[in-house]
């Protein structure tokens, strides 16, 4: 995957993580998904596990990471990415070639989920919902400048 997959849009950026495969699946007070060898999705807070289109009237799992409450998640595992949108708002949408989707919303008090990679790329979901972006391109960008 290279940076160029990663793209800003007004309400929304594009993740560079199509086409990774879950690879990791771990679980304590967070459930962590590794993508391939060097991008992560760490869930904090609860979230949502569905089956087909969001609201579709498909039955969807709830998890809670902090109580342990993940095992629904296993059925992610080997399941590659096709669509993975951080919302300005806070809010994480993963969708799988399983036909599983995967929501997080942002927490009012704590940071409800993060991903970090391929390269220096980090996105977090600030308590509130606001979200938080970081890359090396723009630690480069402060350097020339400064």
């Amino acid at each position: 995957m290279n940076e160029s997959a990663f793209a800003e849009h007004e309400d929304r950026w594009i993740l560079g993580l199509r086409g990774l495969e879950v690879t990791k699946i771990s679980v304590d007070y967070q459930l962590s998904l590794q993508l391939g060898s060097d991008a992560w999705v760490v869930l904090e807070g609860p979230c949502q596990l569905s089956q087909g289109s969001a609201g579709g009237g498909s039955p969807q799992q709830m998890m809670d990471p902090g109580q342990q409450d993940a095992a629904a998640a296993l059925a992610l595992f080997g399941a590659k990415i096709l669509s993975a949108v951080a919302f300005k708002t806070g809010t994480l949408r993963l969708v799988f070639d399983n036909g599983l989707h995967l929501v997080c919303v942002a927490d009012p008090a704590f940071e409800a989920w993060q991903v970090t990679g391929p390269g220096d790329w980090r996105f977090v979901s600030l308590p509130g919902g606001e979200l938080a972006v970081w890359s090396d391109v723009e630690a480069a960008r402060g350097n020339e400048t400064g």
